[in-house]
């Protein structure tokens, strides 16, 4: 049986501030470029400018802000299945099942595992 960890991580604060700097840069040329130049795309661009560059600053400095979960699968737990016949004869027919592996290609592994019994 596998076990899954959930795991969270946050970007390192100096990534994040350097892609807050980044932001200001870009609402920069939005204010004076963008939006003197192509008006409604200007705008666009730097309202999506501000949102980037909030949201770096938040990742750099925001104290409730814990980063994307991400889960793990426990290599331990699988490394322990992974000579049980029966469970791998299940995994087997699940493939198979599930049409991604072909008939013949199921009954050879299927005796594979059997002549390991």
């Amino acid at each position: 049986m596998r076990k899954n960890r959930r795991v969270t991580y946050r970007p390192s604060k100096s990534q994040a501030v350097f892609g807050g700097v980044v932001g200001i840069i870009f609402v920069c040329i939005g204010l004076f470029v963008a939006i003197p130049t192509f008006g409604a795309f200007g705008i666009l661009w730097t309202l999506i400018a501000v949102g980037i560059t909030g949201m770096n600053f938040y990742q750099a400095f925001g104290k409730g802000y814990v980063g994307p979960e991400i889960r793990i699968e426990d290599e331990a737990a699988e490394q322990e299945n992974a000579g049980d016949p029966q469970l791998r004869l299940e995994r087997l027919r699940t493939l198979y099942d599930q049409r991604l592996i072909t008939q013949e290609e199921y009954e050879t592994k299927r005796q594979e595992i059997l002549k390991e019994l």
